[in-house]
């Protein structure tokens, strides 16, 4: 029988856990944290020296993911594949992030995981860093002409939002403005002046930003708990509502600038950054406890996870010293090809239909698409999430082995490309294609053009294998072919790519 386009009912009947009335349509949050590294967590570290009790807890009622990973290194491809359910790189974008005044990425007639659901019902909204791109007003005269008095166009609103507060870019990019639908809330009435004092240097302590314009209500110090107080009051209020719906939350934590608020300053015993750490995982227990305040915690589908892997911002050096790696046993960081660089954090809890368990099967985040699609009864065209795979069969059933995915494809900040099927991965470069060493351009003369790694055996990428297993470098070479070639990599009718496609090592 094909479960693709069953709905929550069906699916619910099939995994033997039918109710005897009408199961009303689960609520969803989906939690995506900014830079937070898988080491970061405690309940996927043991030798972490960060504790985090409440995203523990979504992991010991839920399910927790060992082999989650996002699908770029970096923050805004990875944000465009969890909204779209495909490759950020069959995009124009091929390389590196947006920048706060960059226009629109994602083109209206592009179904988002936001406009799926606003269809099947639900209420949908976003709160956080967008980066994604918009189009600011006058922007076509510059970033200097700006009109912030007026609106918005081709923001979250018309990508299926029904509410949106956030910014644009990161919380380190430029202008720092709060918009609340598609209306600024405020004339920017000063430049917050930038501080750039790299990590390790005398002064620094990781609250990096660039200097721009400043919104008369922004405050840097109280952003992530602003945005976290207008999260819980929106579940108060939609929770006394029949309809469902749907958050997703972007934070801007712990990414730069690493501001814990006075409360959370030197709580870690370690540095702001895992001060910061705390202070996201206590933002996740308030929604945690305004969930269950409110009598709606069993029937809503929690998902945690983060964009990419820790960012060298948080002080690699001081943190190993002290015991503690924030991107756990993995190589690399985020923008680099590394596990580090895009091996995740990833529970997940419904508590009402998922009972608790660990999966070991390689996931990413862009198949989350498929799983609300599933789960709201919303069939799939051929031109919508054309790379998402549904996580749901696995989630309701803990003794399904059925394979997830025959392979994920990873794209790091230069536009290098990396392949997982199995044990096997291979890095179409010779060094990490970000920003941990080698750097490209920076490889060891005569370093081998690709890597092979056994990443089961060898889960820290230590032994090129690549000489080794030449028909093992061919296959998935043409695999990854395949993929670009069909503009997809589920069943369906091949799709186009946009712009010019960079074959580099293929």
């Amino acid at each position: 029988m094909n479960i693709k386009h069953f709905g929550i009912g069906a699916m619910l009947a099939l995994a033997g856990c039918a109710p005897k009335t009408e199961q009303k349509a689960p609520n969803i949050i989906f939690i995506l944290a900014d830079d937070l590294g898988y080491g970061d967590i405690s309940a996927l570290n043991p030798e972490s020296k960060i504790i985090t009790p409440n995203i523990d807890r979504i992991a010991r009622n839920g399910v927790t993911f060992t082999d989650a990973h996002s699908n770029s290194s970096v923050s805004t491809p990875t944000r465009y594949g969890i909204l779209t359910g495909r490759y950020a790189w069959r995009t124009p974008l091929k390389a590196g992030v947006l920048n706060g005044y960059s226009k629109a990425m994602i083109p209206q007639d592009r179904t988002t995981m936001a406009g799926m659901l606003q269809q099947q019902g639900y209420h949908t909204a976003c709160f956080g860093k967008w980066h994604l791109g918009w189009d600011w007003a006058n922007i076509d005269a510059g970033i200097d002409n700006i009109d912030y008095s007026r609106p918005i166009t081709n923001g979250p609103i018309t990508l299926g939002f029904d509410y949106f507060y956030g910014f644009s870019g990161s919380l380190d990019m430029p202008p720092y403005v709060y918009v609340e639908n598609d209306m600024p809330t405020a004339l920017p009435d000063r430049l917050t002046v930038g501080n750039n004092i790299p990590v390790g240097r005398e002064g620094s302590d990781g609250s990096f930003w660039r200097e721009g314009p400043t919104g008369s209500d922004f405050d840097h110090l109280d952003c992530q708990p602003n945005l976290n107080r207008r999260v819980i009051k929106y579940i108060g209020e939609k929770a006394r509502s029949k309809q469902p719906f749907f958050v997703y939350y972007p934070m801007p934590s712990p990414h730069t600038p690493i501001l814990p608020t006075e409360e959370f300053q030197g709580k870690s015993g370690l540095n702001t950054y895992a001060d910061f750490v705390l202070m996201v995982d206590k933002m996740v227990g308030d929604i945690i406890d305004a969930l269950e305040k409110n009598g709606i915690l069993d029937n809503t589908i929690l998902v945690f996870t983060a964009d990419n892997g820790c960012s060298p911002w948080a002080d690699f050096p001081f943190l190993l010293e002290h015991g503690h790696n924030p991107n756990y046993v993995f190589r690399g960081a985020k923008a680099d090809l590394y596990e580090g660089g895009h091996r995740v954090p990833c529970v997940v809890q419904w508590p009402a239909r998922i009972e608790p368990q660990v999966i070991n099967q390689t996931i990413c985040l862009i198949d989350f698409m498929a799983t609300f699609a599933e789960i709201s009864g919303y069939s799939l065209q051929d031109n919508e999430a054309e790379d998402s795979f549904s996580l749901l069969p696995a989630l309701l059933d803990a003794n399904n082995n059925e394979l997830i995915r025959e392979a994920t494809v990873h794209h790091s900040i230069n536009g290098d490309f990396s392949i997982r099927t199995g044990k096997w991965k291979l890095l179409l470069a010779p060094g990490s294609g970000g920003w941990s060493f080698p750097r490209p351009g920076d490889e060891p003369d005569g370093a081998p053009s690709v890597q092979l790694y056994d990443v089961i055996a060898d889960v820290g990428e230590t032994v090129n294998l690549q000489d080794q297993y030449p028909e093992v470098v061919k296959e998935l070479k043409a695999l990854l072919t395949k993929y670009i070639n069909d503009g997809r990599s589920t069943p369906g009718a091949i799709q186009k790519n946009e712009g010019e496609f960079p074959w580099r090592q293929l």
